[in-house]
């Protein structure tokens, strides 16, 4: 027997890995994103109770903008909400099921509608996106005398 017959031939080196990747680098990859995910998504979410919350500024101005054009008309307020809604916007965005908020309007605390009116903007209630909550802010509310005013801790929801 030879056994020196292929001596010529290149024998594969042990350093050679087949193409791909190992377990260990697809492990340390999936750590990386899990960390960076980890790190982004509560800012994210932040980002999107922000832009809700402006949602529901901008529908009470809305609704405030249409009481006055009321009380100019019929001298009075005009009392909705999303049961009665009397010819008012009732839901903050487009849509009453893609809205954050449910607007409804109210006699100031001691006064008539004749006088004041109160609007609030409730969050995530069954008519709307009930999977909608601002834990911050809560409910916002505006009324005809110009104050601003949230249900919440936060003292930037306006």
């Amino acid at each position: 027997m030879n056994y020196m017959k292929h001596w010529d031939q290149a024998v594969p080196a042990m350093t050679e890995r087949p193409p791909g990747f190992s377990l260990i680098e697809l492990l340390v990859v999936l750590a990386v994103l899990s960390l960076l995910a980890a790190i982004a998504y509560p800012g994210y979410r932040e980002s999107v109770r922000k832009t809700r919350r402006a949602e529901g500024r901008s529908a009470l101005m809305q609704a405030m903008l249409e009481q006055e054009r009321n009380y100019t008309q019929k001298n009075t307020y005009q009392i909705f909400s999303a049961a009665q809604a009397n010819g008012f916007k009732w839901f903050s965005g487009s849509n009453a099921a893609g809205s954050a908020y449910e607007i409804s309007a109210a006699a100031c605390p001691g006064a008539s509608i004749g006088d004041c009116v109160r609007l609030t903007a409730e969050p995530g209630t069954a008519r709307v996106n009930a999977g909608y909550s601002d834990e911050g802010c809560g409910s916002l509310t505006l009324d005809s005398t110009g104050v601003q005013a949230a249900a919440g801790p936060n003292a930037n929801c306006w």
